[in-house]
C-alpha cells in the first residue's frame, strides 16, 4: 500500500484559488479510477475533480465552502498495490459537468449498501428535477458511475416523484430556523452584486412601450413559420431593437475599467442574457448579436439558456458581454431597478406586458403595454444619453417594420 496525494489542479486562465463546493466521498470510502471526488467553483463554472487511482480515502483537504489555492492538498488516498508513498506528480484532469454520450451497455460494479451514488453535478441536478433517487438508478458508467443515459432510462421505466421537504411544513415550529451557507455560485453572485453596487453609481430610467404591433407581428411570424422555424418570443425583437439603438448611442455598449480609468466602447454587441437557474442567476452571452436573424437569435438564446440551466455552459459562454438584457417574463412587475453587470455600463430590464385602456386618436382603446426599466453607470452615461437610448428602443418596438430597415 502507498499514499497518493491529489493536489488542487490548475484550472487554467490564471486562476490562483477555487472554492470547494462539494465532496462526493468521505474518509474511509473506497474509490475507483475516474470516480468523482469533489466539485470546485471557479469564477465562471463548476468543475469536477476525478480520482486518478483506486484506493481508500484517508483524509480530505478542507470543508465545503473553503477557498483553496492551486497546488494545495485536496485529498489523500491509500492506493492499492505496490509503490512508495509520494505526492501526486501531476494533477488529475478536470472536467466541467456536461451532457454525456450514451455508452454501450455494460456491467458496472454494484454499489455497496449505504455508498453514495457516483454522478456528476449535472446528473444530480437532473435527477432532482425528475424527482428520482439516485440510489435507485442502475449505473453503466466506469466505476459504477451514473450517466445521463442511465437517468433517462430509469425515468422512462419509473414514475417520477416530486422532491419532498425533510419535514412537512405543518410540522415545523414557528421559531424553527435553517442556516444555509452561502457557497459556490450563490457566493459568486453575492460578491459580484456587492461589487457592482459598491463601485457603480447606478441610476435607473423607466419608459413605457406600446408593444401591440410587435406582438401582432410576432404572432403572424409564428403562425406563418410554425412548422419550419423556432417559435419566436419577444426576446429576439428586443435584442434586435437594442442592437439598432446601440448603433445610434454607442456610449451604452461599453465596459469601464475604473481602476485604469479607461472606457472601452465596442462595435460588436455581445448581449448578456440574464438567466435564472436552480443554482442562481447566470448571464450567458449571445456573441455578435448584430449578426443574428430573429430565428437564429431565438435558437442561440434557447441553446445558451439550456446549457446554463443544465450546468453545461462553458467559461466563454459566460463571459465577455458588453451590455445585458434581463427579464422576469410574466413575473416582471410594473418597474424594477436592475443591477448592472460590472464592468458593463448599462442593463436593459423588461417588465411584464399588460393590456390596458389608453388614448389613441381621441379614443379609448385596449393596447398591450410594457415598461422598460434600465440602469446605467452615471460615471459614463449621462441621463440624456440614457433616455435617448431607451426611447430609440421604444420607437423601434412601436414601429416594428423599422427593425428590418438598416
Amino acid at each position: 500500500m502507498s499514499e497518493h496525494v491529489i493536489k488542487m489542479p490548475d484550472i487554467g486562465e490564471g486562476i490562483a484559488e477555487v472554492e470547494l463546493t462539494a465532496w462526493h466521498v468521505k474518509p474511509g470510502d473506497r474509490v475507483v479510477e475516474d470516480q468523482a471526488l469533489a466539485d470546485v467553483m471557479t469564477d465562471k463554472a463548476n468543475v469536477e475533480i476525478p480520482s486518478p487511482v483506486v484506493g481508500k480515502v484517508i483524509s480530505l483537504g478542507g470543508e465545503v465552502g473553503k477557498l483553496m489555492a492551486v497546488g494545495s492538498e485536496l485529498i489523500r488516498i491509500e492506493v492499492e498495490g505496490e509503490g512508495a508513498a509520494k505526492p501526486q506528480a501531476a494533477p488529475p484532469p478536470v472536467r466541467a459537468p456536461a451532457a454525456e454520450p450514451a455508452p454501450a451497455p455494460r456491467e458496472a460494479p454494484k454499489r455497496v449498501d449505504g455508498e453514495r451514488p457516483i454522478a456528476s453535478p449535472a446528473v444530480r441536478r437532473r435527477a432532482w428535477e425528475l424527482g428520482i433517487e439516485l440510489r435507485d438508478v442502475k449505473p453503466t458508467g466506469p466505476g459504477g458511475r451514473i450517466l445521463q443515459a442511465d437517468l433517462e432510462a430509469h425515468a422512462a421505466r419509473t414514475p417520477a416523484r416530486a422532491p419532498q421537504l425533510a419535514r412537512p411544513i405543518e410540522q415545523q415550529g414557528a421559531d424553527e430556523t435553517q442556516a444555509i451557507p452561502v457557497i459556490g455560485l450563490r457566493r459568486k453572485i453575492a460578491q459580484k452584486m456587492q461589487e457592482s453596487k459598491r463601485r457603480i453609481p447606478h441610476f435607473s430610467y423607466v419608459e413605457e412601450v406600446d408593444v401591440t404591433e410587435v406582438e401582432a407581428l410576432r404572432a403572424q411570424l409564428n403562425e406563418r413559420y410554425k412548422d419550419q422555424r423556432p417559435r419566436l418570443t419577444l426576446l429576439p425583437f428586443l435584442i434586435r431593437a437594442i442592437v439598432l439603438a446601440v448603433a445610434e448611442h454607442p456610449v451604452v455598449n461599453a465596459r469601464f475599467d475604473d481602476e485604469a480609468g479607461v472606457v472601452t466602447r465596442h462595435r460588436a454587441v455581445h448581449m448578456g442574457i440574464a438567466t435564472q437557474t436552480d443554482a442562481g442567476l447566470l448571464v450567458p452571452v449571445l456573441r455578435h448579436a448584430e449578426t443574428h436573424s430573429l430565428w437564429d437569435c431565438a435558437a442561440e438564446v434557447a441553446r445558451l439558456a439550456d446549457n446554463a440551466r443544465a450546468g453545461r455552459a462553458t467559461r466563454d459562454e459566460l463571459s465577455g458581454s458588453t451590455i445585458t438584457l434581463t427579464s422576469l417574463g410574466a413575473l416582471g412587475g410594473i418597474a424594477s431597478t436592475p443591477v448592472i453587470n460590472h464592468p458593463e455600463v448599462a442593463i436593459v430590464g423588461v417588465n411584464r406586458i399588460v393590456e390596458r385602456p389608453v388614448m389613441r386618436g381621441g379614443q379609448v382603446v385596449g393596447r398591450q403595454m410594457m415598461n422598460l426599466s434600465s440602469s446605467f453607470d452615471h460615471r459614463v452615461v449621462d441621463g440624456q444619453h440614457a433616455a435617448l437610448f431607451v426611447q430609440a428602443i421604444k420607437r423601434l418596438l412601436e414601429s416594428p417594420a423599422m427593425l428590418f430597415v438598416e
